[in-house]
């Protein structure tokens, strides 16, 4: 890829992240961009009447995004924070009193009538939405950084920002599905769904009606084939014949703490995507699916990096095994090396935007043909 072109995608992502502080925020900006391509909107509450060839999307919640494209070949066929006591927010400053004063509209208590939340907070609320605090049922509100997301370094060689975990995998899935579909001809010989699906609540369990844990993958696998054919054993087939890459940033080798890691498993920025391995099944990766992201990687010159957590040190997990074991999809785990992971001001490098983005466009466009060359249960 051209210098030029890397700093499109890099300048895409520092877009995208500054327009997604929440959940919310990066579905309609990830909907914005399907729809800007041509990607038509579904609703889960009415029937699918789903084409060969077209492109779809469907949002759970506004907080979850599936987007898809159906191939036209033979589709007929088939530190330990206390979360109580050290994170309370603080909206002001002002003594008790000051804040039990009239609010710019009226006499303000501490609790409304109507509400279970302070009046000066339900009057900034309604001040930004320009309405009346008794207009406000009830809301969502998320803590941002406002700081925005940045290219910096000696030689401009790393980002900079908030929620690259996962915001970085989530953007570099969906412009690879986009750019991987943007074209009639992209599915003339595609026989399989090309998909992406933004889940909410993923730092949290994932057990949400929106969540990983929830049946929203396997509803949409349903929904899909449904609109092709009544019969019930193609979900089936589907299924085995389906792969999942589950991109979740991973932890670079940091250079004032490298013995945390095993000498021969060290991710390192500008090395690649690292594909995640654990006995323990913390990442759903197994000999064959790591094969087969190799292999696309190795075709195209992509570096990638390989990881096994040290035996001493905790490991952390993704949706992965989540959605292979509830589902029975065959899974990758792997995820582009950033450091101070989960914190206000993450840090990822350049490079790895462009080689997650390369290897996730060649992963859609080749994998079907590359799956009917591997047989595992003879």
């Amino acid at each position: 890829m051209a210098e030029k072109e890397v700093s499109s995608v890099v300048s895409d992502l520092i877009n995208f992240l500054n327009a997604s502080p929440t959940a919310f925020h990066a579905v309609d900006e990830a909907k914005k961009r399907l729809q800007k391509v041509g990607y038509v909107q579904l609703s889960e509450r009415e029937d699918w009447a789903l084409e060969a060839g077209k492109r779809y999307f469907f949002t759970r919640n506004h907080s979850t995004i599936v987007a898809f494209a159906i191939g036209k070949k033979g589709v007929n066929d088939g530190f330990t924070v206390n979360t109580q006591s050290h994170l309370l927010p603080v909206l002001a400053t002002s003594i008790k009193a000051e804040l039990e004063r009239e609010v710019e509209n009226g006499p303000a208590e501490m609790m409304t009538k109507n509400s279970s939340h302070h009046s000066l907070l339900l009057q900034m609320i309604a001040n930004k939405l320009g309405c009346q605090p008794d207009q406000i049922c009830d809301f969502e509100l998320q803590v941002c950084d406002t700081q925005p997301s940045i290219v910096a370094g000696a030689t401009k060689e790393f980002i900079f920002s908030g929620r690259l975990d996962n915001l970085c995998m989530s953007f570099c899935s969906l412009k690879a599905l986009i750019d991987a579909t943007s074209s009639v001809s992209d599915l003339e010989n595609e026989s399989g769904v090309r998909m992406v699906a933004l889940f909410d609540h993923e730092e949290v369990g994932s057990k949400s009606a929106q969540g990983a844990g929830s049946p929203a993958m396997l509803d949409a696998l349903s929904l899909i084939t449904n609109s092709f054919t009544m019969d019930s054993k193609m979900l089936i087939k589907a299924i085995q014949r389906s792969f999942l890459v589950s991109a979740d940033m991973a932890h670079a080798l940091h250079p004032n703490y490298m013995d945390k890691h095993e000498e021969n498993h060290q991710p390192k920025l500008h090395g690649g995507l690292v594909i995640k391995h654990n006995a323990k099944q913390r990442y759903a990766t197994n000999a064959v699916t790591s094969f087969i992201f190799w292999e696309i990687a190795r075709k195209h010159n992509l570096p990638c990096q390989d990881f096994v957590v040290r035996n001493d040190m905790p490991c952390g997990s993704t949706i992965g095994p989540i959605l292979a074991s509830g589902v029975g999809i065959r899974t990758v785990d792997v995820g582009a090396p950033q450091l101070s992971m989960h914190s206000i001001r993450e840090m990822c490098a350049v490079d790895d935007v462009k080689h997650s983005y390369e290897h996730f466009k060649a992963f859609f466009q080749e994998f079907s043909d590359l799956d009917t060359r591997i047989t595992v249960d003879m």
